[in-house]
């Protein structure tokens, strides 16, 4: 048995396809699979084929026949999803379904190791919908070539082809990893909407995209896809376990061990139920903080990734003239002398809208595994860079307003951010990545009494203090510098 994870290697990919082929051809003997398959292979392209072909001819009718050949690749993009939405079915039922089936056992006793027996799974499931959706695809093209004379050219042909492929190994290594994970098919089914739904989503910013013609942006979405992708699979290969998907019989919602495992986290509670004193609490956050090397050095990076995309922006979405004449040294020193009067608001202000979002990037991030979370936190980043690019482009000196009114408090502010981004990142990613010895639920409770007791310990106290210097320094010297 091996609980560890290494590289996968020749060995295992050998043993994970004879895995394979066994459950394809297990898959091919079950009508219920075939069937549809088979109909989603041949009825529906036909179908996709038949609206095309009155969508182009009612466009044609009205002088349109650009909407109508932007709008046929979408109906490409819908014949490869729908067989490759079957595949859940099938990863779903994965191991669970087995489980349930009795059929199972057999197959974790052999000597094949976890990272061979998920991976063997995982192509399983994804082999026939994927070889459907490609069929069903070539039908539709065909079709099409030979009723209305379209064809799709060599970029267009890879891009879908290889955002089917993508999204269906991303479908199939999420259900597989749910399929691991549960007790009954029940569940599974149930989880299955956490896949499908943004799938779903996905194919229409897909189609937004092939509809305006944007074909680069479709490469850099399929770059996303493949490292979703990889993350994912990742994920199974990291916490697919035998012994848990053989012992676990029945999930239980347990609130107070939830409760018990966060709070010993957060207050720093020992077994025999003795707290720490407030300095031992602290010297232990601190090592916390310590900890979060790795995810200060990504949010690090998103800063600097932040700024070159602000000065890229910058340049391509110049101000108008009107709007620069806003940049200059005269208009920011008349709406200086106003700063004054808003000097009692700010300090409550700022704290909380820097609370407020550290709270909501926390929040995306968690349904994202930390991207969306990331995302948010490179968002002012980027407004900085952007103003102060649009100063060089206006003819002014961007030196002066960046040192008085941004860095004095950002010099406080930034760590903060940079530590609470850290934290929450690494309880974002805590499913992937489980603490050793922990169950993926464990360490996901841990890593939130880690998150809290560092944003209430570490994080609070250097809003507060950043708060404070912008509402009461940076404006002194704001006025100071700008003769308000």
């Amino acid at each position: 048995m091996i609980s560890t994870i290494n590289p996968i290697k020749q060995n295992d990919w050998n043993l994970a396809f004879v895995i394979m082929r066994r459950e394809v051809r297990d898959s091919f003997r079950d009508w219920r699979i075939v069937v549809p398959i088979i109909i989603l292979t041949i009825a529906f392209p036909g179908l996709m084929n038949f609206t095309a072909g009155r969508l182009l001819g009612f466009v044609q009718n009205y002088g349109a026949e650009i909407i109508g050949n932007q709008l046929i690749p979408f109906l490409l993009l819908v014949v490869g999803f729908f067989p490759m939405s079957f595949s859940l079915i099938i990863a779903l039922e994965t191991f669970v379904g087995e489980k349930e089936r009795r059929s199972l056992e057999p197959l974790l006793a052999t000597p094949l190791s976890n990272t061979q027996l998920y991976i063997g799974k995982m192509l399983a499931a994804l082999i026939p919908p994927l070889m459907a959706s490609y069929l069903g695809m070539g039908v539709y093209l065909i079709g099409l070539w030979v009723s209305v004379g379209w064809q799709a050219d060599w970029q267009l042909l890879t891009q879908i082809f290889l955002l089917t492929t993508i999204q269906g190994v991303i479908m199939v290594a999420g259900a597989v990893v749910i399929s691991s994970q549960v007790t009954s098919v029940r569940a599974s089914n149930l989880l299955a909407s956490f896949i499908i739904v943004p799938m779903a989503m996905l194919i229409q910013v897909e189609a937004a995209a092939l509809f305006w013609g944007n074909r680069f942006g479709l490469w850099w979405l399929a770059l996303a896809l493949f490292i979703t992708a990889v993350i994912l699979v990742r994920m199974g290969v990291k916490i697919f376990n035998r012994e848990e998907l053989m012992g676990r019989e029945i999930d239980h919602l347990k609130f107070g061990f939830i409760w018990t495992q966060f709070w010993s986290t957060f207050s720093g509670r020992t077994e025999a139920r003795k707290y720490p004193s407030p300095i031992q609490w602290y010297k232990n956050t601190f090592r916390l903080v310590s900890d979060l090397k790795p995810g200060l050095f990504i949010q690090f990076l998103a800063v600097l990734l932040a700024i070159v995309i602000g000065i890229r922006l910058s340049y391509q979405y110049q101000f108008p003239e009107q709007f620069q004449e806003y940049l200059s040294l005269e208009n920011i020193e008349n709406n200086a002398s106003y700063l004054s009067t808003l000097l009692e608001a700010l300090p409550s202000l700022i704290f909380w809208q820097n609370i407020r979002v550290v709270i909501v990037q926390t929040i995306f991030g968690i349904f994202t595994l930390g991207v969306l979370g990331t995302l948010v936190f490179m968002f002012p980043w980027i407004f900085i860079a952007v103003l102060a690019t649009q100063f060089v482009l206006a003819g002014q000196d961007p030196t002066t307003f960046i040192l008085t009114t941004i860095v004095p408090h950002a010099t406080i502010e930034l760590p903060a951010l940079l530590i609470a981004s850290a934290a929450g990142l690494r309880w974002q990613t805590a499913v992937m990545s489980p603490i050793s010895g922990k169950t993926i639920s464990e360490s996901f409770v841990i890593r939130a009494g880690e998150f809290w007791r560092i944003f209430v310990g570490v994080v609070v106290p250097l809003l507060i203090l950043a708060a404070i210097v912008e509402s009461t320094i940076t404006p002194m010297i704001v006025m100071r510098v700008y003769g308000g």
